[in-house]
C-alpha cells in the first residue's frame, strides 16, 4: 500500500493557522527590528549638514618638567585587579580668561599621565606666558596618595581676578586665589593656595569627581557644590594601605559613596595674600542624596526665582534633582521626581533611573525659556546599552512651578526622538551653537578603556552579579592596561537636521566635521577663545594627549556674546574689573519673535568647564539690527534685579550694578540697571 504524503484537505485550516501565526511573529520581529534601527541620513544629506562646520585640531603637549608618564595608577592592594578601572578618571579641561586680556584663551588641564594640573595659553594665542604647573606647594599634598581630578575657574574671593579651584582624589579641594598686583606674566607665583574645606574637615580624604559653583542660598555670594565618589576616608590610590576597600553596593541603587558637600561662602579677603572661607552646610542633603556615587553636578534655575536647582548625575544609581527652597544662610531642598506613565519605563523617569550618570549640561531645546537637561550614561551598542537622557520640559512655566511645589519634576525624556539616546560610553555632555544658526549642537566625551582585548563579556558577568557580593572588589572583572571597553570611538558631534524627513533629529557627524579621531575622553570645555564669534572647544583625554579644536566654520551666522559681571569688591572695582555673574539669566528677543534664553554657568558637568560668557547664535540677522535683551540677576547683597537693553550683534561686557528704581512688594523682583555696557575687547 502506497503512503500518501500529500496534504489532507481536512487539515488545511490548521496548517494555515499555524503558518499565519509564524508569519505574524516574523512580521512583529521585523517591525521591532525596524523600530530599533536608528534613522540614517543619505550621503548627500550628511554632506549638506556637515558643510556648515569645520575644526582644526591641535594636540596639547606636556610642558617640560612634567615628570615620568604612566598609564595606570598605583592603587590599594585590594583593588589591584581593578587598577585600570580605578585609573579611568582624572582627565579634565577648562577654558577661561586667566590673564585678564579680555579673551577666554587660557587653558587649565589635568593630565593623568603625570597627575598634575597645567595652566597654559590656548594654542596659537601668542606666547603670553610660559606653561606652568598648579601644584599645592604650601599645603599638605602626597603625590603617592592624591591626584587632581578637575579645574574650575571662578572669582571665589570677589576681587575681579580669575581664580582656579582644583578638586582631587585623596583630599578636599584647593582654591588657588589670584594675587593682587600685575606681574610681568602669569605664573605659579600669581596664585596663593587656600583650603576650600572648613578647618574641621581639612586633612580628610575626599574623592571628588565633580564640582560646580552657584549662589545656592541667594545671599549674593558664590557657593560650592561638591560631588564625591568613593567613600570619605578611603585609601583608593594608596598602594601601602592595609585592609580592604569596597565598591558600589548595587548596580542600580548604590548609596554607599562619598558624601556630597555643600560649602557656603563665609568670608574673603583680597590683596597680595588673599583668602576665602566656606562653611559646611552639607546637612541640607539627605543621606540618600548625599551618598550617591556622583560623577557630574549641575546648577540652574528651573522655576524662574534665580535660585539654582541642583542635579546630581550618579553612577550605579538614580540621579537626583533638588528643588531649591533656600533663604540666605539657610539652604533647603525638596526632592523632585518625574511622573511615570503607563508606557514609561521606570528608568526613563527622572529620579528613578538605574543608569550610570556621568555627564550633564543645560540648554533650552524646545524654546519655552526653561533649561532642558542632557545627561550622559552608558549606551554602548551590543554592550551595556542603557540610554542617554534629554530631559525636556513639559507644560508652561506656571504649570511647571505648580508641579515642582508638589515634588514633581516637570520633565520627560526625549532622547530617542531627538536622536541622542544611543551612542557609546558617555562622560561630559555639552550643548553649544557652533555655526550660529540659533540651534545648539551636542557633543559628548566618550569611551572607557582603549586596548586590544575586549572585556565586555566579563563586564556583563559583573553587571549580572548579585548586589550582595558587588561591594567586594574581588567579585568585579579584572581590568589592566591593554584591556578595552568602548575604546575605539571618535568624540561624537551631533548636528540637528533642519529639513527633510528627519527634521529636528540629531545625527553624529564627527568624522565629517574634523574630529573623527579615536579618543577616550572625559571633559569638554567650550569658549570663543579669539573673539571671532565662533565657539571653539577642548577635549580632555584619559591616558592620551588632549586636544584643542579651533572653529573654522566657513559661513557662520551672526552672534551675540555677553560677558555679564558683578562689580568686584576691593581694589579692582575702580579698575572696572568684575566677577562672572554666575546664575544671571539673559533673554534675547529675535525679530521673528523667537526668544533665546541662557544662564551664566558656574561649572556644570563632569570634568570639563565652559567659559561663563553667554553665546547666542542669531542666524541670518541684519548687520544693523538691534536686539532687545532682558537680564535678570542677584546683586552682591542677594537682591533681585532686572534690566532691558537694546544691543547690536557682537561681543559686549556688561557690569551689573544694583540701582533700585522701583521697590516691589516683599519677595518680588526689584528693578536695576547695568552700571556699564561696553563692547568687549
Amino acid at each position: 500500500m502506497t503512503e500518501n504524503r500529500g496534504i489532507n484537505p481536512g487539515s488545511r485550516p490548521g496548517f494555515l493557522r499555524r503558518a499565519a501565526t509564524g508569519l505574524v511573529a516574523l512580521a512583529a520581529i521585523g517591525g521591532l527590528y525596524g523600530f530599533a534601527r536608528l534613522p540614517e541620513l543619505s550621503a548627500g544629506e550628511r554632506a549638506a549638514l556637515a558643510r556648515r562646520f569645520s575644526f582644526a585640531a591641535t594636540e596639547l603637549s606636556l610642558p617640560p618638567g612634567a615628570g615620568t608618564e604612566r598609564f595606570v595608577r598605583a592603587v590599594h592592594p585590594s583593588l589591584a585587579g581593578l587598577a585600570s578601572w580605578i585609573s579611568s578618571v582624572g582627565a579634565a579641561v577648562a577654558l577661561a580668561d586667566l590673564d585678564a586680556d579680555g579673551l577666554p584663551n587660557d587653558l587649565c588641564t589635568v593630565d593623568p599621565r603625570v597627575d598634575r594640573t597645567i595652566v597654559e595659553p590656548v594654542p596659537e594665542s601668542g606666547a603670553r606666558y610660559a606653561p606652568f604647573f598648579l601644584d599645592a606647594e604650601t599645603l599638605p599634598y602626597d603625590t603617592l596618595t592624591m591626584a587632581p581630578m578637575g579645574c574650575l575657574p571662578g572669582d571665589f574671593n570677589e576681587d575681579g581676578r580669575r581664580d582656579l579651584l582644583v578638586y582631587y582624589w585623596g583630599r578636599p579641594p584647593i582654591v588657588f586665589l589670584r594675587r593682587a598686583g600685575e606681574a610681568a606674566a602669569l605664573s605659579r607665583a600669581s596664585f596663593v593656595a587656600v583650603e576650600a574645606a572648613p578647618p574641621a574637615e581639612r586633612g580628610e580624604r575626599w574623592f571628588t569627581n565633580a564640582l560646580t559653583s552657584a549662589d545656592v542660598d541667594g545671599d549674593g555670594h558664590l557657593d560650592l557644590i561638591v560631588g564625591n565618589y568613593f567613600e570619605d576616608g578611603s585609601r583608593i590610590i594608596d598602594p601601602r594601605a592595609g585592609g580592604r576597600e569596597h565598591m558600589h553596593q548595587s548596580m542600580s541603587r548604590a548609596e554607599n559613596g562619598g558624601r556630597n558637600r555643600l560649602l557656603l561662602f563665609a568670608e574673603a579677603t583680597r590683596g597680595t595674600n588673599p583668602t576665602v572661607a566656606f562653611a559646611d552646610a552639607s546637612g541640607a542633603f539627605p543621606d540618600f542624596v548625599a551618598r550617591g556615587w556622583t560623577l557630574a553636578v549641575g546648577a540652574a534655575d528651573m522655576d524662574g526665582d534665580l535660585l539654582p536647582e541642583i542635579y546630581f548625575a550618579n553612577d550605579f544609581g538614580p540621579d537626583r534633582l533638588l528643588h531649591n527652597l533656600s533663604t540666605p544662610g539657610r539652604p533647603s531642598f525638596a526632592l523632585l521626581q518625574g511622573r511615570k506613565g503607563f508606557t514609561t519605563p521606570s528608568s526613563k523617569v527622572l529620579g528613578r533611573d538605574s543608569f550610570k550618570g556621568m555627564g550633564l549640561d543645560f540648554a533650552d531645546l524646545n524654546g519655552d525659556g526653561r533649561p532642558d537637561l542632557y545627561v550622559s550614561n552608558i549606551a554602548a551598542e551590543f554592550a551595556l546599552e542603557e540610554s542617554h537622557f534629554v530631559w525636556l520640559s513639559r507644560g508652561d512655566a506656571a504649570e511647571a512651578r505648580e508641579e515642582m511645589k508638589r515634588g514633581i519634576a516637570p520633565y520627560a525624556d526625549a532622547s530617542e526622538p531627538l536622536g541622542l539616546s544611543r551612542n557609546s560610553w558617555g562622560w561630559d555632555a555639552r550643548f553649544a551653537d557652533f555655526d550660529n544658526d540659533g540651534v545648539p549642537e551636542a557633543l559628548q566625551a566618550t569611551g572607557f578603556l582603549h586596548g586590544t582585548t575586549n572585556r565586555w563579556p566579563e563586564m556583563h558577568e559583573t553587571a549580572m552579579g548579585n548586589d550582595e557580593i558587588l561591594a567586594n572588589p574581588y567579585n568585579w572583572l579584572h581590568l589592566h592596561p591593554g584591556d578595552d571597553l568602548s575604546g575605539h570611538y571618535p568624540t561624537p558631534f551631533f548636528v540637528r537636521a533642519d529639513s527633510g524627513r528627519h527634521s529636528g533629529r540629531y545625527f553624529d557627524l564627527s568624522r565629517e566635521v574634523g574630529n573623527g579621531d579615536v579618543q577616550v575622553s572625559r571633559g569638554i570645555a567650550v569658549a570663543d577663545v579669539d573673539g571671532d564669534g565662533r565657539l571653539d572647544y577642548a577635549v580632555a583625554n584619559q591616558w592620551q594627549p588632549s586636544r584643542f579644536y579651533r572653529n573654522r566654520a566657513p559661513a557662520p551666522g551672526r552672534f551675540l556674546e555677553l560677558d555679564l559681571e558683578l562689580p568686584a569688591v576691593g581694589d579692582s572695582r575702580s579698575a572696572g574689573r568684575g566677577s562672572p555673574a554666575i546664575g544671571a539669566r539673559a533673554t534675547v528677543e529675535l525679530p521673528d519673535g523667537r526668544r533665546l534664553v541662557a544662564q551664566v554657568d558656574g561649572g556644570t558637568g563632569h570634568s570639563g568647564k565652559r567659559d561663563p560668557e553667554l553665546h547666542f547664535g542669531l542666524g541670518e540677522l541684519e548687520a544693523n539690527a538691534r536686539l532687545s535683551v532682558e537680564i535678570a540677576w542677584r546683586d552682591r547683597a542677594g537682591r533681585l534685579a532686572n534690566s532691558r537693553l537694546m544691543l547690536p550683534p557682537g561681543r559686549h561686557r556688561i557690569v551689573l550694578d544694583f540701582i533700585p528704581l522701583v521697590a516691589g512688594a516683599a519677595g518680588a523682583p526689584r528693578l536695576g540697571a547695568p552700571r556699564a555696557t561696553t563692547p568687549a575687547s
